[in-house]
């Protein structure tokens, strides 16, 4: 599960976009800008739906309704993972004008032939077998290039329901990822970062069932002009020795790595069905480090999971501390209709949000300390499109001078002001 987020793309063409949930979303909505303009379609708003938490579905509803006071006359589509496992519901708002799946989402042609088909156009999840190949230079308010490279899920965690959303896994071919990268470089991309449902299953249904790592190897053999590669969430258990081998001898790989943990409790990762221990993130983090000493690491953590008690979540709270994590994103536990979690015993709401804001507070704590660890020190920075910029552990930076738009520059951080990096850049230093 990646960070939940909402973004809303303003209004181009009469086409506006907004997306909920993880950053596949974001580049699934780009290629879905490009269809709804390529088949002239006006006056249109897309609705991009998240299906991990109650809260996403909520405010995507909010969001519906919203749009339609302030646009009463477009056409407004809804689709993405919510949309795909209960079209029916979104269907019965009197707001939409259609539903569409997330295989069709992506397809050219639906969004060419939209006016004329049924107003739910939904297929089947399971059928998905070809990951998407869709080259796509630029997501609106994005410096960076995101590709996705994989999506879709073979594991059932209890808690969750994107594999009903997304389909089994399927991987993008290695040439075809190559390809991509190199049209991104070429476009003025001075980092892409790589993204999945489960981007370290990557390669499970390729020939010769090759790993992340060595897709990660190859993309840096064979565009060498690109400076910068990140990695979205990954799966501890699935890391394989060629990717941390690859984060010690390779600078371009960037040292931050973003682990989808979910609790520090054994008993919760099993009835969460989880393929990991609370040891093997630990063990993890210290082969990691031993390759890459600076590397730094975030983690999505689950809070209140049914049958959680106080002790148990204490294990999660210790966790943070042994694994030195820096960047936590949390969730309060949230039931999804169906799955195997929503029929056991479960904690208050109000319980769970107070761990989920415990949670927080430690990571704000954690975040800060990483922070003030960084001044005095040199960190190069890709610079966003408002002017501020991220080093290669992510860390958020505001440029002393302004710089253009994926500049990347090696700065000196000098001080720490409202969370932010102050850098200071001689103009010598611009690379």
């Amino acid at each position: 599960m990646e960070p939940s987020l909402r973004e809303s793309v303003p209004v181009a063409d009469g086409i506006e976009i907004v997306s909920f949930g993880c950053r596949l979303n974001l580049w699934e909505s780009a290629i879905i800008r490009q269809h709804a303009r390529g088949a002239g379609l006006r006056d249109t708003i897309v609705v991009n739906t998240c299906a991990v938490t109650a809260e996403a579905e909520r405010q995507a509803r909010q969001s519906i309704r919203r749009l339609r006071r302030e646009r009463p006359r477009a056409r407004l589509v809804v689709t993405g993972c919510s949309a795909q496992i209960a079209p029916e519901r979104w269907a019965a708002m009197a707001e939409v004008d259609q539903v569409l799946g997330n295989a069709e989402k992506l397809s050219a042609g639906i969004w060419r032939r939209s006016a004329s088909l049924p107003r739910v156009q939904v297929g089947d999840a399971a059928a998905m077998i070809d990951a998407v190949v869709e080259p796509i230079a630029d997501i609106a308010g994005h410096s960076r290039g995101f590709l996705q490279v994989q999506n879709g899920c073979d594991h059932r965690c209890t808690f969750c329901t994107i594999p009903l959303g997304r389909g089994p896994s399927r991987s993008l071919p290695a040439g075809d990822v190559v390809s991509q990268i190199r049209t991104l470089v070429s476009t003025g991309h001075r980092e892409v970062v790589l993204s999945g449902v489960d981007l370290t299953a990557w390669g499970n249904d390729l020939p010769a069932r090759p790993t992340l790592g060595a897709l990660a190897r190859r993309i840096l053999r064979l565009v060498p002009e690109l400076p910068r590669l990140r990695l979205s969430s990954l799966d501890p258990v699935e890391i394989d020795e060629d990717l941390l081998a690859l984060l010690g001898e390779e600078p371009r790989l960037m040292p931050h790595l973003h682990l989808s943990v979910q609790s520090g409790n054994d008993l919760i990762l099993k009835r969460m069905r989880r393929r990991h221990s609370a040891g093997d993130v630990l063990r993890l983090v210290e082969r990691a480090r031993a390759r890459r000493p600076d590397v730094v690491f975030g983690a999505d953590l689950i809070a209140g999971f049914p049958t959680e008690t106080e002790t148990m979540f204490t294990s999660t709270v210790r966790l943070v501390e042994q694994a030195g994590l820096t960047w936590l994103h949390v969730f309060p536990y949230s039931e999804r209709p169906g799955t195997p979690a929503a029929r056991m015993p479960a904690v208050a709401k109000a319980e769970r949000r107070a761990r989920a804001a415990q949670l927080r507070i430690i990571g704000k704590s954690r975040e800060m300390r990483f922070l003030r660890s960084q001044i005095g020190r040199e960190a190069e920075i890709l610079v966003e499109l408002d002017g501020s910029g991220h080093s290669e552990h992510f860390a958020p930076v505001r440029p002393a001078m302004p710089l253009a738009a994926r500049t990347l520059a090696r700065v000196q951080l000098t001080k720490l002001e409202n969370g932010v990096l102050i850098g200071e850049m001689p103009t010598a230093n611009r690379l």
